[in-house]
């Protein structure tokens, strides 16, 4: 995760295969992090996955799946710690365990932190216990804590955008490195939201697009929309 398009912006796209995710990073120009939902898979097959994904890159994201089920955070973790894949989601309650865990293994593998967009700028929803806290009070913890990215999930591609870019903007102050935006993105809405975060000084920028990308018929996520979105980015 070296690479960064404009210096901050990546993408996490999901891979069927190999095969699909190098064809999906050519499309992004090198800005892709590919990536499976960790409730399509067993452990084991998820394990082989990434291991087949990683003969064509360096990290491999897992994701929780069903929409950001945070009770397959275990799971995640496990298959993570497996496979040694780079990058895993998690609800902000475990992310923490999650990083210590993986330091035991000896592992250096970057960690988000799942919280919920509320409707108002300046507060965000904790995804298991459903607490509602103050974003500066928020990102003072994760930061003692030593997260070091934070994702915000459902966005509803526009809906939520005021509070993401406000999000972005107190990261950078608390020294969080990335924010990772999730839920309807896609080619209509993905320069609007870039534009709004582009001059904030943050480590990296990830959004997560999904199911617009993806062809239903082959579920395969389609370069060729994949290079529209990054095309999109690279022109603002």
């Amino acid at each position: 995760m070296d690479a960064k398009l404009k210096g901050k912006f990546l993408f996490n796209f999901l891979a069927k295969d190999k095969e699909n995710a190098t064809d999906i990073m050519e499309a992004g120009g090198g800005y892709v992090v590919p990536g499976i939902a960790s409730d399509q898979y067993s452990i084991d097959e998820a394990v082989n996955k990434v291991q087949e994904l990683k003969t064509v890159t360096d990290t491999v994201s897992i994701g929780l799946g069903g929409g950001g089920d945070t009770s397959n955070w275990k799971k995640v973790l496990d298959i993570a710690a497996a496979s040694n894949a780079g990058h895993l989601n998690q609800p902000f309650e475990t992310a923490s365990y999650s990083q210590g865990f993986l330091e035991g293994k000896e592992q250096k593998q970057l960690v988000n932190a799942l919280v919920q967009p509320t409707g108002e700028k300046g507060k965000i929803q904790l995804a298991n216990s459903k607490k509602i806290m103050n974003v500066e009070s928020f990102l003072e913890i994760a930061s003692a804590l030593g997260i070091s990215s934070i994702k915000l999930m459902p966005i509803k591609g526009l809906v939520h955008l005021d509070e993401l870019i406000h999000i972005t903007k107190m990261a950078s102050v608390y020294g969080i490195e990335g924010i990772e935006p999730a839920g309807g993105i896609n080619l209509g809405n993905i320069g609007e939201i870039v534009e709004g975060v582009k001059n904030i000084d943050i480590g990296f920028f990830m959004p997560h697009i999904f199911g617009s990308v993806i062809d239903s018929k082959t579920g395969n996520t389609m370069p060729e929309t994949v290079k529209m979105i990054y095309k999109e980015v690279e022109g603002l």
